[in-house]
């Protein structure tokens, strides 16, 4: 078995999102952009409607009711890396990603929950004077992660 696939993986996800739209779009950057699975916190869409390319069907996905659910359900040594616009946020410039991690992002119009901040290892933002789609946020931190940086 490759060290890599067991020493290093990534999972990214929404919580609380706010449209089927941007699920769709984050789902299949992940599939491109090497996520080992995907998932979603809360429900406020009615369906997942723009994943062309079933990334659901081809990245383990998991749905978690609840934080507290996720939270209890991480992958052992998993970090979370919150992404939120956030004074005690590190710029994702400077950021070394994890070994292995679960980046959590809010939804567009709240943010993350006050909890979900509290509960991440780390924090992570944007050089940005506003808010980012979060689809379009989660394809940048994912395309950093692939980058030649150092990890942590």
């Amino acid at each position: 078995m490759n060290d890599n696939f067991i020493n290093e993986f990534f999972g990214i996800g929404i919580q609380n999102g706010k449209t089927p739209e941007n699920l769709g779009v984050l789902w299949r950057s992940a599939q491109n952009m090497g996520a080992s699975f995907i998932f979603t916190i809360g429900n406020r869409y009615a369906k997942q409607a723009c994943d062309t390319h079933n990334a659901v069907k081809s990245l383990p996905y998991f749905h978690y009711e609840t934080f507290e659910d996720f939270h209890n359900n991480l992958p052992k040594g998993a970090r979370i890396v919150g992404v939120e616009l956030d004074d005690e946020a590190e710029d994702l410039e400077a950021f070394h990603h994890p070994r292995r991690c679960v980046y959590l992002l809010g939804a567009e119009d709240h943010g993350l929950s006050k909890q979900a901040i509290s509960k991440s290892h780390f924090l992570i933002k944007f050089k940005s004077e506003f808010s980012l789609n979060v689809s379009v946020a989660g394809s940048i931190i994912m395309y950093d992660r692939g980058r030649n940086k150092p990890r942590s």
